[in-house]
């Protein structure tokens, strides 16, 4: 079987890219551009255009040399950098920018060949023309990529001759004075522009072959600037040249005024016609490859993807193309082709740049033979979609519509490859950041940003643990449940990657899941809470279901009180089985005066919980045992101002206990018997007390509803909750 085929930087970047440059807007539209922009507002356009070209072709060139560039150019690049949303959608875009151009070259040929023959120029006329055309270089691609591209060297060899010429050529137009910037009666600057620019995008037309390419690493990068650069000094030659040798106002209305004041006529008329042809079939040629690229990717029908031949010829994206282009020469005006083709470019180069810089910028892997800095990237993003807002926003708008529209087509699609995109690296850079300006500064007194470590078990409850965990945490709170796995002889630990959990639950509520090997329960806890964490984002609170059952246990007692030694705030839940949150409508907090610092955490968990959906509609109250003879009016005004300072709305009710002096338990029982959840603050006690507290406490929970026992750790506010002396010193 015989070798591929395959290309250099001069032949398969070069050559199509350079065709594609001095093409249909060089011939038929620079001279307009000068006439109604003046040369230095000609000259301000050209260099404008080609900051957007030149940065997006150093991005894309060092793109190239740090990834394997497969086939489908920048589709290929976007894709495996940003993803195939981003990569995908960028891609259709720019496949169909790259057929409409197809058009607009054939209708720019058209033009120039019936004024040459005589030919009728209506619309009609040039649609007729442009067809023929296009199934003729469409049959020219079917016979052979190989000589397609051979064709292109006389072609560029009539271009050429054809600039030698017109430098060369009479001055019978020149001016009296030469103008230099747009008059009132010309077209704005902004149309110009867009009518202009599709005359640098040529260059994507080599990328566009990169599956071709015997070193795509080192062809692209030498073939592409060389192409933009070669395109930038002819351009604003041309324009110098014009400028002082052609009269503006024949410059504005006479298209085929280069053949006029040749040297040799039909040099340019060679130059024209093999310009437009070369550049269509520069889109003919790299249009179809990147449809079958991302077809290969399944983005785009699978039917796309075949190939013929040794070379796998993208034959069935190549009619796709036809249809495409066809339909943009039935347009037939070349001005509304231009302006369309300047949006679509216009997005993919804002993309490629973007992309870039953030592979620079983020990816610690991105380590180009190609390098430049990095703001040119950036520098490419905000021309790209900064000129697009200036030439027309509302096509800007149509076509980030159409983008996002195929985005988020693709994300629902769920396409994915086997390689990693950019943003991880850059969510990962982000994070890296965020914690070292977390870390550099310590604010005590901040407010209580949750993150837990969750010991929720395994039982048929388990999801609605889960649930309450994610609740309280709030929107940037962070949940990491742990399953310890209980193994005596522990002689050898999970593999790092066994220790991730990948559960659906988990990923729905926005839980990490850990699961570890432990010897022991107890101690294993105590040995998480001890070390898991990082600067930053160090966890601060444990939760776990209340363990039943666990009165004489010295182990749990032990483990208890390291982890009040060790400062976390503590959330036990015990879990009604049969009623288990209700409707979710009423809660209950529990104060009294030794809850100073729970009472604070218990109003901080009140708000992430009206905060989350299912409780939007709770009820919440406050209950204060009054166990001193204090004015019930004055202890309601002095609740209501600690709640509203932490702005949850609550129902304050004093329980006036002085007189029947009833157990705090029975009141919780008498009082809170319906509740949907009721938190209660865990008192300071001797941890000799705790088999005592521990009994009590199951008491009460068989009599209740769902309850959290909250404990909190130091860096809460006390809340002055001793109203005796208040009512002694009213005045105060």
């Amino acid at each position: 079987m015989a070798n591929k085929i395959k290309f250099g930087a001069f032949a398969g970047v070069f050559t199509p890219s350079i065709l594609t440059i001095l093409g249909v807007i060089m011939y038929m539209r620079l001279g307009w551009v000068v006439g109604n922009a003046g040369l230095l507002g000609a000259i301000v356009i050209i260099v404008i255009a080609h900051v957007i070209a030149v940065t997006t072709g150093l991005s894309v060139s060092s793109v190239a040399t740090d990834k394997k560039i497969g086939a489908g150019g920048i589709y290929y690049i976007l894709s495996r950098s940003m993803g195939v949303p981003i990569g995908g959608s960028i891609g259709i875009a720019l496949y169909i920018g790259t057929a409409f151009s197809i058009a607009l070259y054939l209708i720019g040929f058209s033009e120039s060949f019936n004024a040459y023959f005589g030919l009728g120029t209506t619309i009609n006329d040039l649609r007729l023309t442009g067809s023929i055309a296009l199934i003729c270089l469409t049959a020219l691609a079917l016979i052979s990529t190989s000589f397609a591209l051979k064709v292109q060297f006389f072609i560029l060899a009539a271009i050429i001759i054809s600039l030698v010429s017109i430098f060369f050529g009479t001055d019978e137009f020149a001016p009296t004075t030469v103008k230099m910037f747009a008059s009132e009666e010309s077209i704005s600057l902004e149309v110009v522009f867009a009518i202009f620019f599709p005359a640098v995008t040529g260059f994507t037309a080599g990328i566009a072959m990169s599956g071709d390419l015997e070193d795509p690493k080192k062809s692209i990068p030498i073939g592409t600037l060389t192409a933009i650069g070669v395109g930038l000094i002819v351009y604003i030659a041309l324009a110098v040249f014009m400028a002082y040798n052609i009269n503006s106002e024949v410059l504005k209305s006479d298209y085929n005024i280069l053949m006029k004041i040749a040297l040799f006529a039909p040099a340019v008329v060679a130059g024209i016609w093999g310009a437009t042809l070369s550049s269509a079939l520069g889109g003919i040629l790299g249009g179809p490859r990147i449809l079958q690229a991302m077809s290969i990717d399944k983005v785009t029908p699978k039917i796309f993807a075949k190939g013929k031949g040794i070379n796998n010829e993208p034959v069935n994206a190549l009619f796709m193309v036809f249809v495409i282009a066809e339909a943009g020469i039935l347009i037939g005006e070349l001005d509304v082709i231009a302006r369309v083709v300047s949006m679509f470019y216009l997005a993919a180069y804002g993309f490629i740049n973007l992309t870039y810089f953030l592979e620079s910028w983020a990816n610690p892997d991105f380590q180009p033979s190609f390098k430049i800095k990095r703001w040119i990237g950036l520098l490419g993003f905000i021309a790209s979609f900064g000129v697009m807002f200036k030439l027309d926003m509302l096509a800007m708008i149509g076509a980030l519509t159409v983008i996002g529209g195929l985005y988020f087509g693709l994300q629902r699609k769920e396409v994915h490859l086997q390689t990693n995109d950019v943003w991880r690296s850059v969510w990962e850079n982000i994070v890296s950041k965020g914690l070292k300006k977390i870390d550099a500064k310590v604010d005590e007194n901040s407010n209580w940003n949750p993150n837990i470590i969750l010991f929720s078990g395994k039982s048929s409850h388990q999801s609605y643990l889960l649930e309450l965990s994610k609740t309280v945490s709030g929107r940037t709170g962070i949940v990491t449940n742990f399953k310890l796995i209980l193994d005596k002889n522990n002689t050898k630990p999970l593999r790092k990657t066994e220790q991730i959990v990948r559960d659906e639950t988990f990923r729905e509520l926005g839980i990490f899941g850990r699961q570890i090997k432990v010897d022991n329960i107890y101690q294993g806890i105590t040995n998480i809470a001890t070390t898991f964490g990082f600067s930053g984002v160090e966890p601060n609170t444990i939760m776990m279901g209340w363990p039943k059952g666990l009165e004489n246990s010295e182990e749990y007692f032990k483990m208890t009180a390291n982890l009040l030694h060790l400062d976390y705030n503590l959330l036990y839940l015990d879990f009604d089985r049969k009623i288990k949150f209700g409707n979710y409508e009423t809660v209950d907090l529990w104060w009294r005066e030794t809850d100073s610092k729970n009472a604070e955490m218990m109003l901080n968990i009140a708000r992430f919980i009206i905060a989350s959906s299912k409780w939007s509609n709770t009820n919440i109250r406050v209950l204060y045992v009054n166990n001193d003879q204090v004015n019930s009016a004055i202890i309601h005004k002095k609740i209501a101002k600690l709640v509203e300072d932490l702005r949850v709305n609550v129902t304050i009710k004093i329980i006036d206990n002085f007189v029947d002096q009833s157990p705090f338990y029975d009141l919780i029982q008498k009082y809170s018997k319906s509740t949907n959840l009721t938190l209660v603050g865990i008192p300071n006690y001797k941890i000799e007390k705790q088999a005592e507290f521990i009994i009590k406490t199951n008491h009460l929970f068989e009599t209740i509803g769902s309850t959290l026992l909250v404990k909190a750790a130091n860096n809460f506010n006390v809340l002055d909750l001793n109203f005796k002396k208040k009512a002694l010193n009213p005045k105060k």
